[in-house]
């Protein structure tokens, strides 16, 4: 038996199978054309061996690992120039795979893993492109010019070791260059009870065919992580810009965005989140991995190369449970054709799952978000910002990037919507650092307005609109807006998990855990915020224990987000775990030594009073004070209603507040203050109510008015200072002054 090192190029026909189904002959008859008129004078040039032919394929081998390449190079080339000219139906793509390693030689045939690995290679080959192996990369990377795109090591069917993978890129830009693997770090894995994944879904085949009927159940080797769905299920993976420029990360990204927003407003589909498939292609292997571990069917994965005005775009659908690639695609356009390039993948998607839309879907799916190609641009760069509690950073460059888009297009409903988003989140949680309440109210009030003005159907805004209108008091209202975004959007998860929060906090809590449960089976490895809403929902509805384990492995990535140390606490303290409790206490103490009981009182009154009654209960078993730094005045020392008056009747204070910051307050005798210190300079109004000092800021604390006692000062700290004020948000060492 003869052995030797070979450099072997297997060819294939993408989607032979199909194309002979709607025109037998003319496909074999282009096949053979192919092989006489490109493929024999390529190989013969490049000193080549034609093997054999198999079926749609091509065997051969090569002395040299450079000709290979080089041959594969040209045949690539002059079949992308022959089907630029050729009609759509009468084009052949090909793809070839290239391997240097050991064969076994019988005969005129050749076998062994150095073929077996050559053809496991050129599966993952773009249509029209060249897949090589490691030990080929090692021989040519210096010697040929064109560029590559790692995909690290690849596990391939019967072969024993993973296999370092490239993709050839022939532009004539990324000559030279190799792209490193665009693996991410690796994110926190959830418990198997949590689900939901961000992804994207696409897919495409004849009208006929459907697939999800005549699959085969998984093997015994395929675990799926969660039962398959009852309808066709699929994760679009993040597509990979190979433009050998970062700069256009965005758009690869922005595009699986729209591919996922776009498949999640269809209900005869099952679309995971884009978060879960972000986080999940950097930890598991293999596409039949990917979608055991999210639970669905079909993967869609693609490629985006842009070069100036041109665009070029790959996408593959593979079916995990066959493991066979079911449909795949190359767009050659114009950066302007983004969207007719969208719509031809969703629409092949529906039609090849044989999916009925209704007329709602068939108009919002018909719908283009915008003309401007630019303010598209500055829209995905916003969505890519992502959404970070108390980052203000983050929020200010999300809100710069929205802006400019409606700059550029008023008439950009899905960016009214975002900044609305921004607002509303700024607004719900009191983050003043970056706009008051009031303003944050009426900006997020304004742009969910004009976002359904342009587009009456967009989730986003109905989400929005329903947190509004449920801190308002307005619960019918705030689930009948919540009950709209997800109507629109049936696979959104955030749609199902803000309808979720507002079932919860209005007496529905088994609807409640049921959309949540539905939010997390769509985007099963979440975003750290979203986890903890996810908890946040569990704990409001009774279940400490689901809520601690959603919560706890946000605090690795949210360490000083107050909300996670403040659910945590009260659930441990419902537990019964006093020494946690105490411990989540202490870390909140420490990162907002104001936080109080009273604070958190007025924070939810929006909240059914049995919700807030069990939550504040739970913070005080925990340990959080009534007031700010746990400041317990004496009865005796209360200021009764004629001495507060004569304090704030025309007076002024000045004063410094616990956590050192000098201020001054001015009173009027009609009722208006005026507060100032190095950071703040605002106005509002101030009442006397019996022994309470009540006190309405425009712009604070949701604009509600809060009351404090003032106390004289008997404690020994700051003594200049005759009398303490004490509020829900400050606790502050005062002189008057007339």
């Amino acid at each position: 038996m003869e052995r030797r090192l070979a450099a072997i190029l297997i060819a294939d026909v993408v989607g032979y199978s199909r194309l002979s189904q709607i025109d037998e002959e003319g496909t074999r008859a282009r096949f053979q054309a192919d092989q006489n008129d490109v493929f024999e004078p390529a190989i013969a040039r490049h000193h080549g061996r034609l093997v054999k032919t198999m079926g749609d394929g091509l065997l051969v081998e090569f002395q040299s690992v450079v000709d290979a390449l080089r041959c594969a190079v040209e045949v690539q080339q002059l079949k992308a120039t022959q089907s630029a000219a050729a009609l759509p139906e009468h084009r052949l793509e090909f793809r070839i795979g290239i391997n240097l390693g050991d064969i076994i030689v019988e005969g005129e045939d050749i076998q062994g893993d150095g073929v077996n690995i050559a053809d496991r290679i050129q599966a993952l080959a773009e249509p029209g492109g060249i897949a090589i192996s490691g030990t080929t990369y090692d021989q040519v990377k210096s010697k040929i010019p064109v560029g590559f795109a790692s995909l690290g090591e690849q596990r391939l069917k019967s072969i024993t070791e993973p296999v370092r993978v490239y993709r050839v890129l022939l532009d004539p830009t990324a000559a030279g260059k190799t792209l490193p693997s665009r693996r991410r770090p690796p994110r926190r894995r959830l418990l198997a009870g949590i689900a939901a994944a961000v992804v994207l879904a696409v897919a495409g085949a004849a009208l006929w065919w459907q697939p999800w009927m005549a699959a085969k159940p998984p093997g015994p080797g395929e675990r799926f992580a969660y039962p398959l769905p009852d309808r066709p299920s699929v994760a679009v993976l993040p597509f990979i810009n190979v433009s050998g420029d970062t700069e256009h990360d965005h758009l690869a990204e922005g595009l699986t965005d729209d591919l996922i927003t776009e498949l999640s407003k269809v209900s005869g589909l099952f679309v995971i989140a884009r978060h879960s498939v972000f986080a999940i292609q950097d930890s598991v292997g293999k596409i039949q991995d990917v979608a055991a571990e999210l639970g669905v069917q079909y993967v869609l994965e693609g490629t985006l190369q842009r070069a100036g005005p041109r665009l070029r775009i790959n996408v593959k659908l593979i079916d995990a449970v066959t493991g066979l690639s079911l449909w795949a695609e190359r767009y050659d356009r114009q950066y302007a054709d983004l969207f007719a390039v969208q719509d031809d993948v969703i629409g092949k998607i529906i039609s090849a799952l044989s999916v009925k839309l209704s007329a709602r879907e068939r108009d919002q799916l018909a719908r283009i978000p915008t003309e401007n190609l630019e303010a598209y641009d500055y829209y995905m760069r916003a969505e890519q910002e992502g959404f970070i509690f108390r980052d203000v950073d983050t929020y200010r460059r999300t809100l710069s990037f929205y802006q400019k888009a409606i700059d550029l297009d008023p008439g950009f409903a899905n960016a009214h919507a975002g900044i609305a988003r921004v607002a509303v989140d700024v607004w719900r949680n009191d983050y003043n650092y970056l706009w008051s309440a009031a303003v944050a109210r009426k900006i997020a009030y304004d742009a969910a307005g004009q976002a359904l003005k342009l587009d009456p159907n967009n989730a986003r805004a109905h989400t929005v609109l329903a947190l509004l209108q449920w801190v308002d008091g307005r619960e019918t209202e705030a689930k009948n807006s919540a009950n709209m975004a997800v109507a629109m959007e049936p696979n959104d998860a955030e749609a199902a998990a803000n309808l979720a929060l507002i079932l919860v906090h209005t007496g529905s809590s088994g609807q409640a855990v049921a959309e949540m449960e539905k939010a997390l089976r769509l985007d099963p490895s979440p975003a750290s915020s979203f986890q903890l809403l996810a908890g946040i929902v569990f704990y409001t509805a009774g279940d400490d224990q689901r809520a601690i384990s959603l919560i706890e492995p946000t605090l690795d990535s949210l360490p000083k987000v107050e909300p996670a140390r403040e659910y945590l606490a009260a659930a441990y303290a419902d537990q019964g775990n006093e020494t946690k409790a105490a411990a989540e206490t202490a870390k909140l103490l420490e990162l907002f030594p104001e936080s109080n009981l009273t604070y958190y009182g007025y924070l939810y009154d929006y909240w059914r009073d049995g919700d807030l009654q069990r939550h504040l209960a739970g913070l005080r078993k925990a340990g959080i004070p009534e007031w700010p730094f746990g400041f317990t005045g004496n009865q005796a020392d209360r200021l009764g209603e004629a001495e507060l008056r004569s304090l704030v009747d025309g007076k002024s204070w000045t004063g410094k507040h616990k956590n050192g910051t000098d201020f001054t307050q001015y009173f009027d005798k009609a009722g208006n203050t005026a507060y100032r210190s190095a950071n703040t300079n605002i106005t509002g109004i101030v009442e006397v109510r019996g022994d309470s000092l009540c006190e309405k800021f425009d712009g604070y604390f949701l604009d509600r008015i809060v009351c404090g006692y003032v106390y004289r000062n008997t404690s020994g700290e700051q003594r200049d200072r005759p009398y303490v004020h004490v509020t829900p948000r400050a606790l502050t060492f005062f002189s008057p002054t007339p």
